[in-house]
């Protein structure tokens, strides 16, 4: 890999690692989920904007882009992540930011789903095997958290309906994302910048519309957007908006093998700063899980479905 690649890997795999973290340490738990993911989108927008004036794509992005067209490729992952980022939010509060990464990766098997549901992409029989060691690796994090008083003694159900279901129910809403965003890549030929411009733009709006009804949207109403922020609450969010944009150039650079990697390195990133600034080493269940999610990780994207040749 160039240099450049591996820079945008290693701030990656920081990025991806420290996210958990950060985000339960300088978010406050009144600041309103709808205004930090608004936030984060229009932090985004701006980011990839700039990357496409900067590399001189920006014009010609501009005449040749088509309201049709950016709704028929971004508009459904769109309104898709921008759920998925709500419930990402709300999972943040409620577990450790080992759990949580861990139970993340989950979004991998739901991924090789619908990729293969959509755009009939099939899997080798190791990496079947391998989905399989991540399903257990899950299910072991959700008997540990679920029996356990899990982090600052709250109750167990409080821990699984808003910190394991709601990372569950993103991982599969990223699945089928992903998928949609392949196909759009594939069919449509669409950069990753003007994905992020679109798909950014098009869940805020989704998101401003629930506000009318959402409880969220009441809360805003009643206290203002920014209510429960301080400065530091701008460092996760621009964080976050950071690792999206950072995802796109991994992927269209490296490739999701590389990738695969930096996911594996963000596990053991988020790991080791949780014992280094929350003083919590991982619990028996992340012990026994953390191999698993990492071997299953490593072992699909090592060995990929090969199309065999036919016999002549």
């Amino acid at each position: 890999m160039s240099p450049r690649v591996w820079l945008y890997s290693i701030l990656l795999t920081f990025q991806y690692g420290a996210q958990p973290l950060i985000s339960k340490r300088f978010t406050r738990r009144e600041v309103i989920v709808t205004s930090s993911v608004l936030t984060c989108e229009i932090a985004k927008v701006i980011c990839a904007l700039i990357l496409m004036a900067k590399d001189g794509t920006l014009k010609k992005m501009a005449k040749e882009w088509t309201l049709v067209g950016s709704l028929t490729a971004s508009g459904l992952p769109a309104a898709i992540y921008a759920l998925q980022n709500s419930l990402l939010q709300i999972s943040y509060r409620n577990l450790d930011s080992l759990t949580f990464s861990m139970l993340n990766q989950t979004k991998i098997f739901f991924t090789a789903l619908f990729t293969y549901i959509i755009l009939r992409q099939k899997q080798s029989i190791q990496q079947i095997g391998a989905l399989f060691l991540l399903i257990m690796a899950a299910v072991l994090l959700s008997i540990g958290e679920g029996s356990s008083k899990g982090s600052n003694s709250r109750d167990p159900d409080q821990i699984l309906f808003y910190g394991i279901v709601p990372v569950l129910v993103a991982s599969v809403l990223s699945g089928l994302a992903s998928a949609l965003c392949q196909w759009a890549s594939q069919v449509k030929k669409h950069s990753s910048y003007l994905m992020t411009v679109e798909m950014s733009i098009v869940g805020s709006l989704c998101l401003l519309a629930s506000t009318s009804k959402s409880p969220d949207g009441e809360a805003i109403r009643r206290h203002g957007f920014f209510y429960g922020w301080t400065p530091l609450t701008l460092i996760p969010v621009v964080a976050n908006a950071l690792g999206g944009i950072l995802v796109g150039l991994v992927t269209s650079l490296a490739g999701g093998v590389r990738k695969g990697f930096v996911i594996v390195s963000a596990l053991l990133v988020t790991a080791m700063l949780q014992f280094l600034f929350e003083g919590k080493p991982p619990s028996v269940y992340c012990l026994v899980a953390l191999p698993l999610v990492i071997s299953s990780i490593s072992i699909y994207q090592k060995y990929p479905y090969r199309v065999k040749k036919k016999e002549a």
